[in-house]
Formats: C-alpha cells, sequence, structure tokens
C-alpha cells in the first residue's frame, strides 16, 4: 500500500518529535469509498465525493509485530453499502492524515451484509 506524502512527512516527522494525533485505537479508521481515481501521493483523503465512510478500530486493533502494523475495522449492516474501489488508513474521523490509500475493486456491500477490513502495513528496510 503506497504511502501519501502526507504519510511519509507524518512518519519523518514521528522520528524526532511525538506527533499530535497518533494512529491508536482511540485514534485510528480504516475508510472505504467508490472512486477509481488513480493513486497519488498527493491525495489527501478518499476520492469519492459522497460514498465513502471511515469506520475506527476494533479493540486492541492496530498491532504491530516486528515491522508489520496491522489495522481492522467493522463495517456492519447499515454502513458502506455501495462498491468498495479504494481504501485508506487515517488517525481521525474527518480530517487528520490520510497514511496510505490503495485503489482496487473489493467487491460491493450489502446492507444484508457485514464487513470485517484488514490492513496490514509492511515497513522494510533496504
Amino acid at each position: 500500500m503506497p504511502l501519501t506524502t502526507a504519510g511519509r512527512d507524518y512518519l519523518a516527522g514521528a522520528v524526532i518529535a511525538n506527533p499530535s494525533t497518533l494512529f491508536n485505537n482511540a485514534n485510528a479508521y480504516i475508510g472505504v469509498g467508490d472512486s477509481t481515481t488513480a493513486f497519488s501521493a498527493a491525495h489527501t483523503d478518499l476520492q469519492a465525493s459522497t460514498n465513502k465512510l471511515r469506520k475506527a478500530m476494533e479493540a486492541s486493533y492496530p498491532t504491530i509485530a516486528t515491522n508489520v502494523i496491522t489495522f481492522r475495522s467493522l463495517f456492519v449492516t447499515g454502513d458502506a453499502n455501495f462498491a468498495w474501489q479504494e481504501w485508506g488508513i487515517f488517525n481521525a474521523s474527518s480530517a487528520g492524515t490520510m497514511l496510505a490509500r490503495k485503489v482496487e475493486s473489493l467487491g460491493t456491500k450489502t446492507s444484508a451484509q457485514s464487513w470485517q477490513m484488514t490492513a496490514d502495513l509492511t515497513l522494510t528496510a533496504a
């Protein structure tokens, strides 16, 4: 999952100072939307104009194991009932920093379904 410019800057700032809003259980969100707009590092939000929703983390998420950060949110029957074409990781329910964004078709969620979204962010060294 590619980092946004804002996500890159957030991580760089975290190396030398405490960021103002952490990507912890109280603040982290997975957002989904129906836009197929290609990824741009300059994006600061999902590109869907109306069909988009951010959901808070499930209990005990995000987690970290060595170099993998795992985010997990549950979208229940009344949430995000549209074609999921993009998703991202955020540190606020609105605005805030979008750490990363991915454009991919995940299917169409209906009101008869609850979907659990899990995203792994792997940090690697060269």
